[in-house]
């Protein structure tokens, strides 16, 4: 007989979605049954790691494909606050007969990201304990500025600092408010939140936060308070995954490429962005693999040139170990895969949190500093290329690589949610039953 159910809710992109998905295999060994509500086109995922799907209307790739420009905009936080509002506003009719349907059964709901705020109405609704479950740092701190100032050359005072929370706290109010106090708290018969939403009550002090990033990439800040917890990363592998033969025949014919891929990430200038990079990678000399993704780089699967090899994809855990360093966007999910490997990063931002990832490897020494995606002259990422290369930042990135592979964010996540005792301590389950947390 399975233990308590925990519900997941969570919607986003691969480098949201992957580590709750290693999470939920770590609490399925644990002996919980674990849900994962989210799009669909995660469901193969979902399902091959041996955890139970329920559908959440959202997909933030076909967003992103309908409207390229909006990655162009990713680092003006109104632009962003206004598409992802209408999108909000045009999902959550579905939310509320979907979130119930996840909650049936259910003993703790978790909520990340953009959906925090539905499963914590949900929970609320059905009297259910609650949990934050969150990819980046977003408890205010007079140490820590937001994330979103974290790259500023000014420091903030502690004052500012906690003032800068505080606005941030009312966009994402503005952006959340149509969707959860217009449509999903009515429709569950919840109170509305008041008029500057819920972030400042005092009862969000003794919420719990648990998060899911290394403490030695982001230390946290003295002021937070016990009731947030940094777990580790949680990183969701594919130990069975066989490279193609020309891959391994290129990876074999020269010294450690470079690997450049920019993932979930979409834009509109994708030939010309290609371009700057390759003739960056040509210039200085270097091997590459270039991972197209979802299409923020163009080019064709398994075509080489001797210097160059494309691919579409590659599990980052067999990938990035085979590589001298990492070009990528600064995402969470990139960001900690390019860190456990042990290897630099030369990071171009696109969007939200990527540029905070970029000053956190920079200020380890791991990194240069961040690029500029518009920029069209190639010398600044020969640059970055030619400073990762370097022995300092090379081993610099070796010992950091050493510490994030020592942690086991999984299963300190686990211990910790029964600490807090919003799940049991069960008996260990058989080798036969349990699920690998390698899974894929």
């Amino acid at each position: 007989m399975s233990g308590p159910t925990i519900a997941i809710f969570t919607i986003g992109t691969q480098g949201d979605i992957r580590p709750c998905v290693a999470l939920g295999i770590g609490l399925k060994k644990a002996g919980y049954s674990v849900r994962i509500v989210t799009s669909d086109n995660f469901v193969e995922m979902i399902r091959a790691a041996g955890l139970d799907f329920f559908p959440l209307t959202s997909n933030f790739q076909t967003l992103l494909e309908n409207d390229r420009g909006l990655v162009d905009e990713g680092l003006d936080m109104r632009a962003i606050a206004r598409s992802f509002r209408e999108s909000f506003t045009a999902w959550a009719p579905h939310w509320v007969t979907e979130g119930l349907a996840a909650c049936e059964g259910a003993d703790l709901l978790a909520g990340v990201g953009n959906v925090t705020l539905l499963a914590e109405s949900l929970a609320e609704a059905r009297n259910l304990p609650f949990i934050r479950v969150q990819l980046q740092p977003l408890t205010p701190s007079k140490i820590l500025p937001p994330t979103v100032f974290v790259g500023s050359k000014r420091k903030l005072s502690p004052a500012l600092n906690m003032g800068a929370y505080q606005l941030l706290r009312l966009l994402v109010w503005s952006v959340m408010k149509p969707c959860i106090n217009g449509i999903v708290r009515p429709r569950l018969g919840l109170r509305k939140y008041p008029w500057y939403g819920p972030y400042f009550s005092k009862s969000l002090l003794s919420t719990r936060v648990l998060y899911g990033f290394s403490r030695h990439v982001m230390p946290p800040p003295a002021d937070w308070p016990d009731t947030v917890q940094v777990a580790g990363y949680w990183f969701l592998d594919q130990p069975q995954w066989q490279p193609p033969e020309a891959l391994s025949a290129f990876l074999d014919a020269g010294p450690k490429p470079i690997y450049i891929g920019f993932g979930s990430m979409l834009a509109s200038n994708t030939k010309a962005f290609t371009a700057t990079v390759l003739d960056a990678v040509r210039k200085s000399g270097q091997r590459a693999v270039l991972a197209t993704g979802w299409g923020g780089l163009d080019g064709m699967d398994g075509t080489q040139d001797g210097q160059i090899f494309f691919i579409r994809h590659a599990p980052h855990d067999w990938l990035l170990p085979r590589m001298s360093c990492a070009v990528h966007h600064g995402g969470a999910g990139t960001t900690a895969a390019a860190v456990r490997a042990g290897i630099p990063s030369v990071i171009v931002p696109f969007f939200g949190d990527q540029p905070f990832w970029a000053r956190c490897l920079q200020r380890e020494g791991v990194a240069p500093p961040a690029l500029d995606r518009l920029e069209s002259r190639p010398e600044p990422l020969v640059e970055a290329l030619l400073a990762a290369q370097q022995p300092a930042m090379q081993q610099a990135a070796q010992r950091l690589g050493q510490l994030v592979r020592a942690e086991d964010g999984v299963d300190v996540a686990v211990r910790q949610l029964q600490a807090w005792k919003l799940l049991p301590v069960l008996a260990p389950q058989p080798a036969s039953m349990a699920s690998a947390r390698s899974a894929a």
